[in-house]
């Protein structure tokens, strides 16, 4: 079986949940090996965010030329970029390096409501980075936010601005419908040859932080070793299944507490 090096482009969380640690938990949980480009520094639990100490665009530069002119990397999966001249810096360095696959969470709020990406850069966003990403993994207040408009209040309106979304330049969108008030969750993926939908028995857990950031490093330590992304969202969102289902078993903090991210194991 081929080594997949998967890189993480994101903030940190040091209560361990989200971000760059829970990627590379993902990462190594699905037999990756996980790299990292850290874009910001945040003091965050699981009862929220506390502060941001955003890394100047030039050392997140930096990084990625260090990692990228080393390592052979098979998948990126992008997080948080906090602001637009980190988002040019990342858009530049990605298409010079030719990453095969690259899985963008369009990142702009925490789990306690808590913005992590400025106004200002999610016009940079759209415009200069997701041409360029194989997928990405929106919310519906996030893909709102993306299109301009009225977030979607039934999976009907959640289809079309998927479909719009994939009009932005994407290669394809997965669409996630956890807003929803339905007793699945479901979610849709659109590329330019189909649409399928994708559903989940709701858990019955307050324990999501990090869902989110952990969805997109599987499908980004997955994709490689799938033919399809019909496959690859099918094998991750099994995996982040199990993972809600035994994030009661933990013990961490006193808030929203993340998921088990190696609950195959212990």
């Amino acid at each position: 079986m081929k080594r997949i090096n998967a890189l993480s482009i994101a903030g940190t969380d040091p209560s361990g949940g989200a971000g760059i640690q829970a990627d590379l938990k993902t990462f190594s949980a699905l037999g990756a090996y996980g790299a990292s480009v850290i874009t910001a520094l945040v003091a965050q639990n699981t009862r929220g965010v506390q502060s941001v100490y955003r890394i100047e665009a030039d050392f997140v530069a930096a990084q990625l030329t260090s990692v990228l002119s080393d390592v052979r990397i098979d998948s990126v999966k992008i997080g948080m970029l906090a602001e637009s001249d980190i988002v040019e810096v990342v858009a530049a360095e990605l298409k010079s390096a030719a990453v095969p696959w690259v899985v963008l969470d369009t990142v702009m709020l925490a789990k306690s409501g808590d913005p992590l990406l400025s106004p200002q850069a999610v016009a940079t966003l759209r415009e200069r980075l997701l041409p360029q990403v194989s997928l990405i993994t929106p919310n519906l207040p996030e893909a709102a936010a993306l299109l301009q408009c009225a977030m979607a209040r039934s999976e009907q309106e959640m289809r079309q601005q998927g479909r719009a979304l994939l009009q932005l330049g994407c290669q394809a969108v997965l669409i996630k419908g956890g807003h929803l008030s339905a007793a699945e969750s479901p979610d849709w993926l659109f590329t330019h040859e189909l649409e399928q939908r994708f559903t989940s028995p709701r858990v019955p857990t307050k324990n999501t932080h990090g869902t989110g950031c952990t969805l997109s490093a599987a499908l980004a330590a997955l994709r490689p070793r799938h033919h399809s992304w019909v496959a690859t969202v099918q094998e991750a969102k099994a995996w982040l299944q199990g993972a809600l289902e035994q994030a009661d078993t933990l013990e961490v903090g006193h808030g929203i507490g993340p998921v088990h991210h190696f609950h195959r194991w212990w």
